[in-house]
């Protein structure tokens, strides 16, 4: 069924490392060799083998409307006929950074970048240079990317492979990242009475999506803002997976709290390279050449990018929202009957098109040790039944699933019933 696949991934090891350009894609965490894809068409993938598979993915998260989207394509070859890259400035740069602060009110000015790695690392650096403090609190289980900064107590792949402390981070550097518990505002509050003169910035998910999907608490964010202005640091929102995706204004949208810095990625790229980051003018103005903090790159504002992206969020509207929630809703509900009907221990945590399915012992997933204390091992043989029966989802415990409008009655009907034989194969 795979063979394709196995030899394929064979051949990429003696060439990459580990066979990957991504850790997650080496499906080390769920014990079999990954799948290599050759297409997508709507909701389906396509493996090398000639497999299909109903994709519950979408690229982590920006194909909201499914793969080889039309419009989106469009966009990509129109653009690409111009030119791939100059250099230089562009008009749909400008059209792109007025669409982010036309649908997130927090953003009165964004520079657009390559990845949201580059992002959370570039806004990691204008907190610092715009406080004149050295210090950042992050949350342990939360993923920010793969900078120095942010790889302390990591989620996402790093806390898939155990190594939530990665090799090659000074201790230097380590020491200026201080680590609170997730939905837990006491703790940011103590790092911050401790080094109240030295913190530039708290960062977080403000859903979090790199310990599996795990929500705030009804006041949590709040209690970051409060905490924020009474000691003169920056809050910013880590939206690259949660922007455009869980609300047209993200998270930020859904919960009513305005960070000072936003980042964001994926859907404004429609599955292209980008990321970006923007917030409030006084702090986006000292960037360079404005200001003295510097960043820069050859390829951000790429116009490729930036048309796929347009193309995505000038269709985003009440309607498309809708059908993922309809989408992701019927998902739900079915995965919680099997649930319960077969008796099986696990809980859900959603927010719009976002879901992780954990199993666990526990009535609740609410941090990083909750997460923690997840049933890996079973993971990892329900992905295995699941992919069996052409169900792509999350090679990892620690992921999100991410639906698309591309997904038919059908679809859903088929995810939810191989969901009720997946679970009854683990009894």
């Amino acid at each position: 069924m795979y063979k394709k696949s196995i030899e394929a991934f064979k051949d990429s090891c003696q060439v990459i490392p580990g066979g990957v350009n991504s850790p997650v894609r080496a499906f080390k965490s769920v014990n079999c060799d990954p799948v290599f894809f050759e297409s997508g068409k709507g909701s389906k993938l396509y493996d090398i083998d000639g497999n299909e598979y109903i994709d519950c993915v979408s690229s982590w998260g920006p194909l909201i409307f499914g793969h080889s989207d039309r419009e989106t394509i469009s966009s990509i070859n129109s653009s690409s006929e111009k030119g791939t890259s100059y250099g230089a400035p562009t008009l749909i740069e400008t059209e792109m950074a007025k669409k982010i602060i036309e649908m997130v009110p927090s953003i009165e000015s964004v520079r657009m970048v390559n990845s949201g790695t580059e992002a959370t690392m570039s806004a990691i650096r204008l907190a610092r240079g715009f406080t004149n403090k050295e210090l950042i609190i992050k949350f342990a289980g939360n993923y920010h990317g793969h900078g120095d900064s942010f790889l302390i107590k990591a989620g996402s792949g790093a806390l898939t492979l155990g190594l939530p402390d990665s090799p090659g981070v000074t201790k230097n550097i380590a020491k200026d990242t201080l680590i609170a518990e997730y939905n837990n505002h006491i703790s940011v509050e103590n790092l911050l009475k401790r080094n109240e003169d030295n913190v530039a910035a708290i960062i977080v998910e403000p859903i979090a999506g790199n310990m599996g999907l795990v929500t705030p608490q009804s006041d949590f964010l709040l209690q970051l803002k409060r905490l924020s202005e009474k000691y003169k640091c920056l809050l910013i929102f880590d939206e690259v997976m949660t922007g455009f995706r869980v609300a047209k204004g993200g998270a930020q949208e859904i919960y009513n709290v305005h960070p000072d810095i936003t980042t964001l990625g994926k859907v404004i790229g429609g599955g292209l390279p980008v990321g970006a980051y923007g917030g409030r003018k006084d702090i986006m103005n000292s960037l360079a050449p404005k200001g003295p903090v510097y960043q820069a790159g050859t390829l951000s504002g790429n116009p490729l990018a930036m048309g796929a992206g347009l193309s995505v969020l000038n269709r985003l509207d009440h309607i498309v929202f809708d059908d993922l929630e309809r989408i992701s809703s019927k998902i739900y509900k079915g995965i919680i009957n099997n649930i319960k009907e077969i008796k099986t221990n696990a809980v859900i945590n959603r927010v719009g098109s976002m879901m992780t399915l954990f199993f666990t012992d526990s009535d609740r997933v609410e941090n990083f040790d909750d997460a923690l204390n997840c049933d890996t091992d079973k993971y990892a043989r329900y992905f295995k039944n699941m992919l069996d029966m052409g169900i792509y989802l999350p090679p990892s415990q620690y992921e999100c699933c991410f639906f698309s409008t591309a997904l038919s009655d059908g679809d859903i009907n088929k995810i939810i019933e191989s969901n009720k034989i997946a679970l009854k194969n683990l009894q």
